[in-house]
This record gives structure tokens, C-alpha cells and sequence, in this order.
């Protein structure tokens, strides 16, 4: 065999091998991807309008829950690998106390692949003056990170059951986080590290018998703790930690 026809199959290996390599890595991708936390029947039920709050899509890239006279803004980052509207029952609740919410739907069900999501929804709601952004579990580093460059287009900031990995301590937004007793995935650490980069007059609740998941409509979490209240009075408990917080700043 000559020179000119060896090089000719190695390169026929070569390509083959990164064909091969390639196929695998897709469908790695495609398992990876497809292998999330679903919303469940509460979910579904909870994006359904009546007289109190209306719900409707904005532009197929999230939710808006539209109370008849909203006093304030929430956008929400969903947790990372869940499916957005499993924070229905919670930002529905959230409406009912007057808060217009916009639940935004990530891409591929990660945060981390558009953290400034929340570009431009504030302007689609004029009327409203006070804004907040919100967040459960790993997108809490993106709405963080996102309010960090907003500061003054914010007033300020909810983490369920996540830390900022951002400084803004001296930002002067308000800040509330919650987690539940007995959470078994929050990193309490991290989280505890991680508190200097929030301002020294954050707010705080830790919700007993409240675990990960509950914050959302999706059912048990792997790693997590065995809960000791109903994800309905969890979510309820959040709702009004974050209508007082809401409350307190007018």
C-alpha cells in the first residue's frame, strides 16, 4: 500500500471515530436533557384562569399570573432540571395576594443557559412600579447574578433554598431566603458561606418540616429530605413570607 492511500484511510478513521464519538455525545445530551422533574396534576390545574387572577402566555417564553390589581412584580427563575410550571401553585398563590407574576420558561430547563431571561418583561408591565426576582434552588445563582446587574431596576431579591454567589451586600435590594428543616439537597455550607454576599438586614425563614422539592409541584426530589408538612401548606408558607416582604417595602 503507498503513502497516498494509507493517509487516505487513516483519515477515513479518523473521521469515523469522530462520527462515532460525536453520535455518542448527542445522545448522551438528549438522556441528560430528557431526564427532568416533571409538574405534576396541581401544576396544571393552577394555570387555569378564573375572576381573581388571569393566565396567560408571554410569547411561548414564559407565564404571566395576572391578579386584577396588582400591587407588585415577581419574575421567576425555576430550579434547575424542572419543569417550569411546576411553580404554578406557588406564584398563583403569590397572585392572589395581589403580586403579578411572570414564571419564565428556561431553556432545556436550565438557568445557567439564560441568565438575563428577565430582560424586557418589566417593560411589558408599565403600571407596575416595584419589582422583584425569585428563584428555587440552582436558579437562584442566575436570578442572582441577573438582579446583581439591575440592581436598580430591582427592588429586590427571594432565594428558595439557594445562596448568592454574587456580592451584594451593599447593594441596598431586599433580600429574603427561605429553606425548609429539613432540605436535603440545599448545601447548608455553601450556603452558610455564602451569606456575606448578601446585605447584613437580609430576611430569613427556615419553614419546619419543609423540604426541596415543595416550593414547586413536582413531586420527591432525589436526595432529599422526607418532609413534614404538605407541599400545599409549604408553598402557602412561602407565599405570605414573600407578600409580607412585598408589603413591608412600600
Amino acid at each position: 500500500m503507498n503513502k497516498s492511500r494509507q493517509k487516505t484511510k487513516g483519515w477515513k478513521i479518523a473521521l469515523t471515530v469522530l462520527i462515532a464519538v460525536g453520535a455518542i455525545f448527542s445522545a448522551v445530551c438528549v438522556i441528560y436533557l430528557n431526564d427532568y422533574y416533571r409538574a405534576d396534576a396541581a401544576a396544571s390545574e393552577a394555570l387555569k384562569s378564573d375572576d381573581a387572577v388571569e393566565v396567560e402566555w408571554i410569547d411561548d417564553n414564559g407565564i404571566v399570573f395576572l391578579p386584577t390589581e396588582p400591587e407588585a412584580g415577581l419574575i421567576f427563575y425555576p430550579g434547575g432540571k424542572v419543569e417550569f410550571t411546576a411553580y404554578a401553585p406557588l406564584l398563583r398563590g403569590l397572585a392572589e395576594e395581589g403580586i403579578l407574576c411572570v414564571l419564565i420558561k428556561m431553556p432545556c430547563n436550565l438557568a445557567v443557559l439564560d441568565m438575563d431571561a428577565a430582560e424586557g418583561i418589566q417593560e411589558r408591565f408599565p403600571e407596575i412600579e416595584d419589582w422583584y426576582i425569585g428563584s428555587h434552588s440552582l436558579g437562584g445563582a442566575m436570578a442572582a447574578g441577573y438582579v446583581a446587574e439591575h440592581v436598580d431596576e430591582n427592588k429586590g431579591l427571594i432565594l428558595l433554598t439557594f445562596y448568592s454567589t454574587k456580592d451584594i451586600s451593599k447593594s441596598g435590594l431586599q433580600v429574603l431566603s427561605v429553606y425548609g428543616s429539613e432540605d436535603g439537597v440545599l448545601d447548608i455550607e455553601k450556603y452558610n458561606g455564602s451569606r456575606a454576599n448578601l446585605p447584613v438586614d437580609m430576611e430569613e425563614h427556615i419553614i419546619e418540616g419543609g423540604c426541596h422539592a415543595q416550593f414547586g409541584s413536582y413531586g420527591k426530589q432525589e436526595g432529599d429530605g422526607e418532609p413534614g408538612i404538605s407541599s400545599e401548606e409549604q408553598r402557602k408558607v412561602t407565599a405570605q413570607y414573600i407578600a409580607e416582604l412585598m408589603a413591608d417595602s412600600d
